[in-house]
């Protein structure tokens, strides 16, 4: 399927350039603005919120960085969105030492699947919650209460919404594949 809404090429105006380079950061100036990036770069103001928002929860968070993986990667995966998957499957995920079982059972496993520790487990409960009921239920509350503190209590629900509204956005344009990204069926 070709996108819905092609990406912007440069060259970009100041305000969209400037965004885009935030956005890919020090790591990516060698590489081209993700696709997603791009797309969502039709709305320029929208875009620096986007940016804002993104890099509070992935540089700034209060979450360990293997819990964060978790929730992205669950909540991408219950939605469906094969490219963000993809994108922090290759780029994220074997920084925080997450496996290929891991991996798969993310995109396809249920909570008690055997390549998630406990803590994977409770994560994973609260995604799969979220997604479909748009709330928790006191078992995984209780669990959740037991593992975080407050502030990690709001920055995980936040990272659920917002890895929605990647997904949202990622599958409504449907924006193409990062060449360089993984296939969640690979």
């Amino acid at each position: 399927m070709s996108p819905r809404l092609a990406p912007l090429d440069p060259p970009y105006d100041d305000t969209v350039a400037t965004a885009l380079q935030r956005l890919m950061g020090a790591a990516g100036a060698d590489r081209e603005p993700l696709a997603l990036f791009r797309t969502l770069a039709h709305h320029d103001a929208l875009l620096e919120r986007f940016r804002q928002v993104g890099s509070t929860l992935l540089s700034f968070g209060r979450l360990d960085p293997a819990d964060r993986e978790a929730v992205i990667h669950r909540t991408t995966a219950r939605c469906g969105a094969a490219y963000e998957w993809g994108v922090h499957a290759a780029l994220f995920a074997p920084a925080v030492g997450r496996d290929e079982a891991w991996l798969r059972a993310t995109w396809s496993g249920d909570a008690g699947d055997p390549a998630f520790s406990e803590r994977d487990a409770v994560l994973m409960a609260m995604c799969d919650e979220l997604h479909d009921d748009a709330t928790l239920s006191d078992a995984t509350w209780s669990a959740l209460r037991a593992r975080y503190a407050d502030d990690e209590l709001v920055e995980l629900v936040c990272l659920a919404g917002f890895y929605h509204l990647i997904s949202f956005a990622c599958r409504a344009f449907a924006v193409e594949p990062e060449p360089w990204a993984r296939s969640p069926l690979a």
